[in-house]
């Protein structure tokens, strides 16, 4: 059974995936051209960070047990 400290604990690891979405959710703060990174504008790889910061951030989060 889940104590209610392990559950206060867990709503407040959650938070940490709200931050990849408030990021990427205005994109005038990342919609730039320069600068390129192996010829690809920032506005892409910037995009494409995001997703494995997500992914690494989800698999911490899941061996955490959250």
């Amino acid at each position: 059974m889940i104590t209610r400290r392990e559950r206060g604990r867990r709503s407040w690891l959650l938070l940490f995936l709200l931050v990849p979405f408030i990021v990427l959710l205005w994109p005038p703060f990342y919609n730039y051209y320069q600068p390129e990174f192996i010829g690809i504008p920032f506005f892409y790889w910037f995009q494409l960070l995001w997703i494995i910061i997500t992914g690494i951030l989800t698999a911490v989060l899941y061996a955490l047990r959250v």
